[in-house]
């Protein structure tokens, strides 16, 4: 997105790192400069009090993007597996923009955020914007802010968003909530046959990437995934989870994974699936800036004495908790 930047001003594009005039900063991230989408996003991090006003300018290209989420057990190769995505999406001249999500520390709340320096290849290129963003001790695999940040990298013309989790566990799957397509990463030696069918990360998969499939114990790991998929009961024209395998960091099997990507993209548009799903991601979102007023009103009646007063009425026994929440509701709808 780089080009669109020498056609400005030096002093203008300068000016955009500091900026809190939100229809300059979209005007300018949809001509292509990084200096504003980069400006945008960390205003969106940072829950700055433009967000409504950014989120309502962005608001006219919401959906225009295709979104695929990568997500896996640490150690499974998908920034390795995201670069090479990337090279094979802009060698058909897509934009594509990454969202690469790393953990923070409990304890200091800092994060290394090294995904992207798996990425250098694509630094110099101005059709690829790549953003690493803290959890911020978010649960799930995403950071709170990322679903506003696939927004501004709709905003700023990107034909794919890439959105790659933190190394997560079994059960956290916020990102099928987010992405058109999820993709599950595995690698051999990591679980039996008893993992592959146990609950949740496994679950929400639409294509599972076997990768480092170099490995011993591939066959074993395809034929396990395969089973668990048998399981799983499916009516007429459900779609079935491709299993692809892959050697990313050779760049083997990337056209494999594209091509299940395009064939569950079809599969979303000729079943109404893709619609149903950027609803259920809106709802979401809904539901969780909504979520996000409410708990600041709880938190702003700590300050006061009525929540002081339930809990003392609650620990002394003159009150049950569920009547004091229904007190305290009341008093946040007054």
């Amino acid at each position: 997105m780089s080009e669109a930047v020498e056609n400005l001003p030096a002093a203008a594009t300068g000016s955009v790192r500091r900026s809190r005039d939100v229809p300059m900063l979209v005007e300018r991230a949809r001509a292509g400069d990084p200096r504003a989408v980069a400006r945008l996003i960390t205003l969106v991090e940072n829950g700055d009090a433009l967000l409504p006003e950014i989120a309502a300018a962005l608001a006219p290209y919401a959906g225009q993007a295709q979104v695929v989420g990568l997500t896996g057990s640490p150690g499974v190769g998908k920034s390795t597996t995201t670069n090479e995505l990337v090279r094979a999406l802009r060698a058909r001249g897509h934009r594509v923009g990454v969202l690469a999500v790393d953990p923070s520390s409990p304890f200091t709340g800092g994060a290394i955020l090294g995904d992207r320096v798996r990425m250098q290849d694509h630094a110099t290129d101005p059709g690829v914007y790549i953003r690493s963003m803290s959890s911020r001790g978010h649960l799930g695999g995403l950071a709170a802010a990322t679903p506003q940040a696939v927004r501004v990298l709709e905003g700023a013309g990107c034909d794919v968003v890439l959105v790659e989790t933190v190394g997560v566990g079994q059960a956290e799957v916020e990102v099928a909530s987010l992405a058109d397509t999820t993709l599950v990463l595995l690698a051999p030696g990591m679980g039996d046959a008893i993992q592959a069918v146990k609950a949740g990360i496994l679950e929400i998969a639409d294509v599972f990437v076997v990768n480092k499939a170099d490995r011993d114990g591939v066959d074993a790991t395809v034929r396990d995934i395969q089973g668990m998929i048998a399981l799983g009961e499916r009516g007429p024209g459900q779609w079935r989870p491709q299993v692809v395998r892959s050697v990313a960091a050779r760049g083997e099997g990337i056209d494999d994974i594209a091509a299940a990507i395009d064939k569950h993209r079809g599969w979303l548009v000729e079943h109404g699936e893709l619609r149903r799903r950027q609803e259920a991601r809106a709802a979401a979102e809904i539901e969780a800036i909504a979520l996000g007023v409410l708990r600041a009103r709880i938190g702003s009646l700590r300050d006061g004495t009525e929540l002081s007063t339930l809990a003392a009425r609650v620990a002394e026994g003159a009150l049950d908790p569920y009547a004091a929440a229904d007190t305290l509701l009341a008093q946040l709808a007054r």
